[in-house]
């Protein structure tokens, strides 16, 4: 019996958190349609700040990396983040300018942000593919059960990350994150499900942030 992938690991041990994102009111209410438009606007805003700063993560596993393919397929996913997803946020988000990060944006961008300076490409890289998977695990389902988009409010939504070239993306990260992880000693594989697993509570967060329209306290 060969051994498991560090996907395959990091999957299994992270089904609590997305059997809580598949219940989020976020998801549910979006797939039905009865998501408050306001509720989708704030969300798709501090999608589109997280994303900047997403972008500059995948830039720099990209610096990071020797593998020539991996130097492609990181410079990609940067160029992606900010220029294709950029189009489907413009239908939603009038000013980004006026965009503020809410609190639980700020700690998930400093989070992958403060791994990209910490210097652990395998670490850095486990962190960044949650956005990707959740994403694609999310969008697939929520396609397959709609059916028809016809005449559904976020079917740009659900079309984007149910496509089936984002999920050829997504197992592309996960084959890099597997062969970075092969070649790991066992301290840097369990640093790796670590950021793993903290950044897919903070995807958990982040759609529940926006549900709650969340704020800063003061100030």
């Amino acid at each position: 019996m060969s051994a498991r992938t560090f996907t395959e690991e990091a999957w299994e041990r992270s089904a609590e958190i997305r059997a809580a994102i598949d219940e989020l009111p976020f998801l549910t209410q979006l797939e039905d349609g009865s998501l408050p438009r306001e509720i989708f606007e704030h969300y798709m805003g501090q999608d589109a700040a997280y994303l900047t700063h997403y972008a500059r993560a995948l830039a720099a596993c990209a610096l990071q990396s020797t593998d020539p393919e991996h130097i492609i397929f990181w410079s990609q996913a940067a160029a992606g983040a900010i220029e294709e997803e950029r189009a489907l946020h413009a239908t939603h988000v009038v000013d980004f300018a006026a965009v503020t990060p809410t609190p639980t944006t700020v700690a998930y961008t400093s989070y992958e942000l403060g791994l990209v300076s910490a210097g652990s490409l395998p670490v850095l890289a486990a962190s960044l593919l949650p956005c990707f998977w959740i994403y694609d695990d999310v969008g697939t389902r929520l396609k397959a059960r709609v059916g028809s988009l016809s005449g559904h409010p976020y079917a740009d939504w659900i079309s984007a990350y149910g496509d089936p070239e984002f999920h050829l993306l997504t197992e592309t990260a996960k084959g890099i994150v597997n062969d970075l992880a092969g070649t790991a000693s066992d301290q840097t594989r369990a640093a790796m499900h670590q950021a793993y697993y903290r950044a897919s509570q903070y995807e958990w967060m982040f759609w529940d942030a926006a549900y709650r329209q969340e704020t800063w306290p003061v100030g």
